[in-house]
C-alpha cells in the first residue's frame, strides 16, 4: 500500500505543466461577491510612451544632473464589444529578469474598444522590482467592469533593469501623473484606439509596495527632509521635489485622481513621511497590508501611515498573518517554482505568501477594489455598504432567515459567504 501511494505521488509530481497553467483570471467558488468578472469583454494593447526631458537619476554626478527622454511602456485594458478568444500574454519576464513565461487570462489582444462611453481610469503601479503584469489579475477584472486600466513598466525598477533606487523614489509619482496626462491626450486623439473612451477626470491610482509609496505622495503625503537627505536615496537632494509643503509637491497633487489604493506602502519605517506630511492626504484612500509584513513593516510602517491619515477618509484592510505579498501579485507562475542561478532565493517567493493562497487574496482584493472604485469614481453609493463592516471579520455572525433576510444578530461581512471572511480585518478612520 505504501509503495502504491508513493507511486501515485511520483506520478503527480511528474505531470508536466499544461499550456493553461499560469492563469491570472481564476475566481474561486468561495470568492466574495464583487470579485466576479463584470459584463464587458476585455481588450488589451501595449502603449510605448516617452516622458521628455526627465532627470536621469541613474547618471547624476556631483558635477552634473543630466536629463533624458524617459521611455515608459504601459499595458492598457479596456472594455470591448468583440467576442473573440483570449490572447495569451507571451514573453512576460519573471523576477529573475531572464525567464520568459506565458500568462493566461481573458483579454483579447488588439480588440476594438467598445465605443459610445468614456470610461473612468485606473492606473496601476508595481513594486521594486516588478513589471506591468504583476497586478494583471486586477487590471483585467476592473476593465471587465467598465474601466480603462493602465499598468506601467517603471524604468529603472523592472526585473530586467533594477538600478538606482533613488530613481524609483523620485519617479514613481511623476510616472503615474505623466501616464494620466497621456491617457487624457490619447482619449481625444482620433488616431488612437483610446479616442472617445477615456474619462481622465475620474481616475484612481493603485500602487503596490514602491507603487504604494508613490500613491501616498500623489494623494498628498509629502516626504520629509529626512527622506531628501538619505545617503542611499535620491542624489543631490532631488527628492525635495516631493517635500511636504513645497510648491512642486503641491503642483503634483492632481485633482483628477479622486481616490487611491495603497497596498503595502513602503517608507514610513525609515522616516520618509511624518505625521505632518501625511496630514496632507486629502482624498479617500484604501490601504491594504499583511499583518506580518517585514518589508513595508506592518506595525511601524503601514499602520502608522493609516493612523496618520487624518484629513481624508481612510480604510485599512489587513490579511492576518500575511507578509509583503498580500493580495497584489499574480499567482506564482509555474516556472517560478524552480531555483535560478541569478537569485539567492526561489522566484516563487516574490509572488506567494507562506500562509494565504494567492488566488484567494487576489479575489478579496478584486472585491474590495470594485466596491471602493465604483463608489469613488462612478458614484455608486450602494457600494459603500461593502466597506461599512464590523472591524474584525472573525467576530462576524452569519444568521439569515429561511427567506434570506437577515436576523437581528446578523453582522457578517457583506458579500462574503459563511466562514469565508476569516482572517480579515477592516478599519475605518471615521473621516467623512
Amino acid at each position: 500500500m505504501k509503495i502504491l501511494a508513493l507511486s501515485i505521488v511520483a506520478a503527480l509530481i511528474a505531470v508536466p505543466a499544461t499550456a493553461q497553467t499560469n492563469r491570472i483570471d481564476r475566481i474561486r467558488p468561495d470568492a466574495p461577491e464583487l470579485a466576479a468578472y463584470g459584463p464587458h469583454a476585455i481588450g488589451v494593447r501595449t502603449l510605448h510612451l516617452v516622458h521628455k526631458d526627465q532627470i536621469d537619476v541613474v547618471n547624476v554626478t556631483a558635477e552634473a544632473i543630466p536629463h533624458y527622454d524617459r521611455p515608459i511602456t504601459v499595458e492598457v485594458w479596456y472594455p470591448t464589444a468583440e467576442d473573440g478568444a483570449p490572447t495569451p500574454y507571451e514573453g512576460v519576464l519573471l523576477r529573475d529578469g531572464e525567464t520568459a513565461v506565458t500568462l493566461h487570462g481573458r483579454a483579447q489582444r488588439d480588440a476594438a474598444p467598445a465605443t459610445g462611453t468614456a470610461w473612468p481610469v485606473v492606473i496601476i503601479s508595481h513594486g521594486y522590482p516588478g513589471n506591468r503584469f504583476l497586478l494583471s489579475h486586477l487590471a483585467e477584472n476592473l476593465a471587465s467592469k467598465g474601466y480603462v486600466v493602465a499598468s506601467i513598466d517603471h524604468p529603472d525598477s523592472v526585473y530586467q533593469h533594477k538600478v538606482a533606487f533613488g530613481s524609483t523614489l523620485l519617479n514613481r509619482p511623476l510616472d503615474t501623473r505623466f501616464v494620466l496626462d497621456e491617457l487624457a491626450r490619447l482619449g481625444g486623439d482620433p488616431s488612437s484606439f483610446l479616442n472617445g473612451i477615456v474619462d481622465a477626470s475620474r481616475a484612481v491610482l493603485i500602487g503596490y509596495s514602491m507603487g504604494a509609496y508613490g500613491a501616498v505622495i500623489s494623494a498628498g503625503g509629502g516626504v520629509t527632509q529626512t527622506a531628501v537627505d538619505l545617503s542611499w536615496g535620491t542624489p543631490r537632494g532631488l527628492l525635495a521635489a516631493h517635500l511636504a509643503g513645497s510648491e512642486s509637491h503641491e503642483a503634483l497633487m492632481d485633482p483628477r485622481f479622486r481616490a487611491f489604493i495603497s497596498i503595502a506602502p513602503w517608507g514610513r519605517q525609515y522616516g520618509l513621511w511624518d505625521a505632518a506630511g501625511l496630514a496632507g492626504i486629502d482624498r479617500p484612500i484604501l490601504y491594504v497590508g499583511g499583518s506580518v509584513d517585514d518589508i513595508a513593516d506592518y506595525q511601524n510602517g503601514i499602520r502608522v501611515i493609516y493612523a496618520e491619515t487624518v484629513n481624508a477618509p481612510a480604510w485599512l484592510l489587513t490579511f492576518e498573518n500575511a507578509n509583503h505579498n498580500a493580495a497584489a501579485p499574480i499567482p506564482a507562475p509555474e516556472e517560478s517554482w524552480k531555483p535560478v542561478e541569478s537569485l539567492d532565493f526561489v522566484p516563487f517567493e516574490h509572488y506567494a505568501d507562506a500562509v494565504w493562497d494567492t488566488n484567494r487574496m487576489n479575489n478579496i482584493l478584486q472585491h474590495f477594489a470594485t466596491a471602493f472604485i465604483d463608489w469613488q469614481l462612478k458614484g455608486d453609493e450602494g457600494r459603500a455598504a461593502y466597506l461599512d463592516l464590523i472591524e474584525n471579520a472573525n467576530d462576524g455572525v452569519f444568521a439569515l432567515n429561511e427567506d434570506g433576510t437577515p436576523k437581528p444578530e446578523h453582522n457578517y461581512w457583506k458579500g462574503f459567504a459563511p466562514r469565508t471572511a476569516k482572517g480579515l480585518r477592516l478599519e475605518y478612520n471615521g473621516v467623512k
